[in-house]
Parts: structure tokens; sequence; C-alpha cells
């Protein structure tokens, strides 16, 4: 079952709505569609889907944002028009808008309003977009979960019954129910990946440094988090990494891109060899079902191009490096939320998993940190010697279907218990700690109709090569992703 209906009762998505972003902005500027049109087919989608799945909060006024894309129409013949020009945004609910609420889905943050953006939502905004809202996320980004005390959960695109995965799960139920063109996205374990995954459409984890991440008060230590872009197709996600992606004085691990990556799509992909890691030899909990779809789809292009692809399980200590990635983590995510923790006031408005965090972030001693860090590079270096023989490595982008929304977190996995929030995600940590771009692509749907997606994995720096590769993927699917 290779693409259901959605269970949610809704129309389907109007012509303009269904069109590709990459489709808008030449139909824009060529004076083919207004942004006026453009802007009101997709409000008026938002109006009749999102109270059924809750993706898209702190929507602006109406009219507002009418006046908004008017006033692009009126200068539209004065002024030369960025790539995303016309195009309606909305903003990770995790990235700082200027003028407009970012809650970080907390409730301490639940009437804030920056006065600044963050350095890719300014880009954005220059590039032509016009920012109509936030995506919805969990608290602080925790857990692969959308829910929060601020505006409550999203729901599957699919199924009301299950989870939309997160942290960049509002963004993605917006995507495949065509209530936005294109959607940014962040991914520290996976939120770029897994929500993607759950609903049918690409997310895209760049390479770390390639978005520029910031403003922050630390902007040294805390790069395994990035910003990326997410689509119903990969021609749509190049054309906001082109926006996102490049160096910014601000941040220092920051470098600038290597061209366009939409421009680079029109040449195909020459083919290479994939290693599939599959559940590395059952050190990875995975639910019956998974690896099936994802050795299908390897199949799928394997025929299509010249991508074989072969088991191959690395002599690494896995257990050691979750470790490490639960370390790294604690150390910069949890050190981060402390001065929450720290508040009388603001304690008891954190969730679990945030308190887990900060308290095991104060039991860390800076050897330990070290010592991630230290097995971290080793994986670093076993990565770059697969890519000396694999052009890609292949992965399940998750180790379980879409579980049941009001579950917070699943605790047992393949009849093997998890001790914590994320540790059913570690399938997505291994990009991560390699600094790697990384994509999710669909596989397809169990016979319960519950989405999935499979990591494709590049060396570092090698993003427009994962992404030729995912478009080369793309045209095997026997759907088109997003309609």
């Amino acid at each position: 079952m290779l693409r259901p209906q959605t269970k949610h009762a809704v129309a389907p998505a109007s012509d303009i709505c269904r069109l590709s972003a990459v489709a808008l902005a030449d139909a824009i500027r060529q004076r083919k569609l207004s942004v006026r049109e453009v802007v009101t087919a997709f409000l008026d989608r938002i109006e009749a889907v999102n109270p059924l799945v809750n993706a898209i909060v702190s929507l602006r006024d109406r009219g507002d944002i009418l006046r908004e894309a008017d006033a692009a129409d009126a200068r539209r013949a004065d002024a030369e028009t960025g790539s995303l020009f016309g195009l309606p945004i909305a903003i990770k609910d995790l990235a700082s808008t200027t003028g407009l609420r970012t809650s970080l889905g907390s409730p301490i943050f639940a009437d804030f309003v920056p006065q600044e953006d963050d350095f890719f939502v300014e880009r954005i905004r220059n590039a032509g977009a016009i920012i109509i809202g936030k995506t919805n996320v969990p608290e602080f980004g925790l857990g692969s979960n959308t829910y929060n005390n601020v505006f409550g959960p999203t729901l599957n695109a699919f199924d009301p019954a299950l989870t939309a995965g997160g942290s960049s799960g509002g963004a993605a139920v917006a995507l495949a129910l065509d209530m936005l063109p294109v959607a940014d996205g962040s991914d520290f374990g996976g939120s770029l990946r897994n929500p993607a995954a759950w609903n049918n459409v690409f997310g895209f984890r760049p390479s770390q440094g390639l978005v520029p991440g910031g403003p922050d008060l630390e902007v040294f230590h805390a790069q395994m988090g990035v910003d990326g872009p997410m689509g119903r197709n990969v021609r749509d996600m190049a054309l906001l990494l082109d926006v996102q992606a490049g160096y910014h004085p601000h941040a220092p691990l920051s470098y600038e891109k290597p061209g366009s990556f939409l421009d680079g799509l029109a040449t195909g992909t020459t083919g290479g060899r994939i290693a599939w890691f599959g559940d590395l030899g059952g050190h990875l909990p995975v639910e019956a079902g998974i690896l099936d779809l994802c050795e299908t789809a390897l199949g799928r292009l394997a025929d299509a191009s010249s991508f074989p692809w072969q088991p191959l399980q690395p002599d690494f200590d896995f257990e050691a490096l979750w470790q490490a990635f639960v370390t790294l983590r604690q150390a910069s995510s949890g050190c981060a939320l402390k001065t929450h923790y720290d508040d009388p006031s603001k304690r008891g408005l954190l969730k679990p998993e945030a308190v887990w965090e900060v308290e095991n972030a104060m039991r860390l001693t800076a050897p330990q940190v070290r010592a991630a860090s230290v097995i971290r590079t080793s994986w670093h270096r076993t990565l770059l010697s697969i890519f000396d023989r694999f052009d890609l490595i292949a992965l399940p982008t998750a180790q379980v279907f879409p579980f049941d929304v009001g579950t917070p977190w699943p605790r047992e996995v393949a009849g093997r218990a998890m001790d914590s929030y994320h540790h059913w995600m570690q399938v997505s940590a291994f990009a991560t700690l390699g600094g790697c771009p990384t994509v999710n692509v669909p596989v397809g749907f169990d016979d319960k109709g519950r989405p999935m997606g499979m990591q494709l994995i590049g060396r570092p720096r090698g993003d427009l090569a994962v992404l030729r590769v995912a478009a080369a993927y793309e045209a095997t699917l026997p759907w088109q992703a997003g309609a």
C-alpha cells in the first residue's frame, strides 16, 4: 500500500496549492499568478485543513498577510524579485521571527515576540517570501512527537490517531497536506528526517556549518543542531537551501556554499555504490516491516540507475557512540536549558525530558565531554574510510512506525526497553555525529497505512551529491510525493 488517502476529512487541495514551490515561484515571476492569488489559495487551504491537524500556529491576521501580498504585487514591476518572492512560508517555532510570537513550544515563552530574526529567517524574508505564521514543535524541540502545553499536539497527516513526529512535525504535516509550498526545519537528532518520514515528504539535514545558526549566546560549541529545508520534492528543498546556506560573519563555523543547489540538480548523478547499514547487525531494535520497505526502495533505485547496494556493518562500538551522543547533547541542550531550571518560577513549567537533560548535564565533567568528543572524532574517521569505498550510506529514518499521538515516546522497540525519551531515535545520531548531509526519502506505507522513510547519508560537505541521488530516487517513486 504505497499512497493511501489521508484519514482526515479534507477535500483535495486546489491546483495552486498542489504546484511545487519552484513552479509557483516561476509562475509569480512570469506573472502567470499574482502573489495575492497564491497567498489566498494557501490561506484558504490552511483554514480548511489546519483545524484538523494543528500544524500551523501563531497564524498572522489574514488581512495583514493579504496587504503584504498586494504590496508585493505592486512592487514587482519596480524591483528585482528574490527566489522565494511571493511564496507563503511558516517558520518552525524554534526560530526567532521579528514581531511574530516564537514560543519554542514552552509556556515560558508563550508570549515571547522576538525583536530580531534568526539568520536564515532574515534570508528567507530578503528572498521575498511572506511569513504567515509558525509551525508547531515539541517543547524546546525535545523528542520526536510534536505536542506542547501552548498549542497542543500536531496530528499525523495520514492518520489523526498517530503522531506527526518531531521536532519539525508541524512543518512536515503542513507540507504533506499542501498547506505550505515549502518549509524550514531544524535537526539535532533527526528532527528534519523523522517527521518527514512519517508524513511522506522529504527532509534534508545539511552538512554541519552550511546553514549558519544564530544569533545565539554561544556559537562555537553547539554545532550538532542544524537548520535545513523540507519539501514535497527534492527541487523545492534545493530552492530553499540556496537561500538558507552560506557564510555569515556572526556564525564563525559557517562557510560559503559551493554554488546553487537548484542549478546543480540540472546535472544528474552518474551513479555510485550504497552501503546499507540496516539494523547494524541487530544492534538497533527495529519494528517489523521497516527494513523490508527500505530494501525494496533501494532495489528500485538500483534498478532505475547505477546505484547498487550491499549490506555493511562497520566495526565500531555503537553503544559507546550512542553514549557519546547523549553526553554531547546534554552538554549543549541541557546546559542551554539550565537557566530556566535555575529559576524557581520556571522549573515547574519544564517538561520531564527537559529536566532530564539539565540534571544529567549538571553531573557531567569536562573529561567526560572530551571523551565523548574523542569517540565522535573516531566515528568521523570511520565514516571517511567508508566513503573511500562507497558513495552513500543508507539507513532507516526511524526505528518505529508513527505511534499513538497520546504516547509521549515509545518505552519499548521490538521487545527492547528504551531508557530515555530519545533512545528509540538512535538511528538518527550517526549522521549528526559525523556532520554529514542526510536526506529522508519516502519509502512507502505498511499494511496499516503508516508512512516510513529512509536516510541517504553522504560525505561531509557533499550536499549536492546527496540531493542528486535523492532526485534520482524520487523519479522511481510510484506516487508523486506531496500529491
